[in-house]
């Protein structure tokens, strides 16, 4: 199961075709969301229960405030094979070891805004449906087709077998510009995107066809993993 918070994610969730198990609302927030429970058949509609309780009950139990006073408790749909992911897709992003589930989260919604078709996330990524990165993402975790690509970063392999160039964003001596690579563009793009602090293994960028970076300036070297996602995004995105 995985949990979602808040009406919109809630609904988006529930649009995605994932089925919900239970609600814990704030009772303010049930007017809001009387159609999606009717539609869900939870509540008086229904045998999926709604649990009710006020803000102070919720942190209590929660152990947070809950600023948007929904929760839904959702059953987990299982993982697509990497090959049925990618299908048919043109752009694709790869998140290697990214631990902090706001990142995970925020490189969703970007993935989400600005065109890319599927994200492979690896074995040691956070998870996508941690109640956090669904928050950040405002469920576009459920709009965007993902799943695990394991092993790593052998599963590069494949990826080329199916037609993908992948691009590894990383520092790097031999790396050519994000301009370059916009301006002559592969037509199946995988980019691949480091964890925060050391970014990509020097094994994942040496698998890779190309080593990406982009330009600074200001002496700063580099931008968060969330950022750099955004700005590769956009500057490959389908013309």
């Amino acid at each position: 199961m995985y949990i979602a918070e808040s009406a919109t994610v809630i609904r988006r969730a529930v649009a995605a075709g994932h089925r919900p198990r239970s609600f814990l609302l704030e009772p303010k927030w049930l007017p809001d969301l009387e159609p999606l429970l009717a539609q869900v058949g939870a509540g008086e509609h229904g045998d999926l229960p709604v649990y009710l309780a006020e803000q102070d009950l919720l942190q209590e139990i929660t152990g947070f405030h809950l600023h948007r006073g929904a929760l839904a408790a959702m059953h987990r749909p299982p993982l697509a094979p990497v090959a049925q992911v990618v299908a048919g897709a043109q752009r694709v992003a790869i998140l290697e070891d990214i631990v902090d589930h706001t990142n995970v989260g925020a490189a969703f919604r970007s993935a989400a805004g600005l065109g890319v078709d599927a994200v492979l996330v690896t074995p040691r990524c956070a998870d996508p449906f941690y109640r956090r990165s669904v928050r950040v993402s405002m469920g576009t975790v459920f709009q965007v087709p993902w799943t695990r690509v394991d092993p790593w970063p052998d599963g590069i392999d494949a990826l080329r077998d199916a037609g993908f160039v992948t691009a590894a964003l990383a520092l790097d001596d031999d790396s050519i510009t994000l301009d370059e690579l916009a301006d002559d563009p592969p037509e199946r793009l995988a980019l691949v995107l480091g964890a925060e602090g050391h970014g990509l293994k020097a094994r994942t960028i040496a698998a890779c066809d190309r080593t990406v970076r982009i330009p600074m300036a200001g002496g700063v070297d580099s931008l968060n993993v969330a950022a750099a996602a955004a700005v590769a995004f956009w500057a490959t995105r389908r013309r």
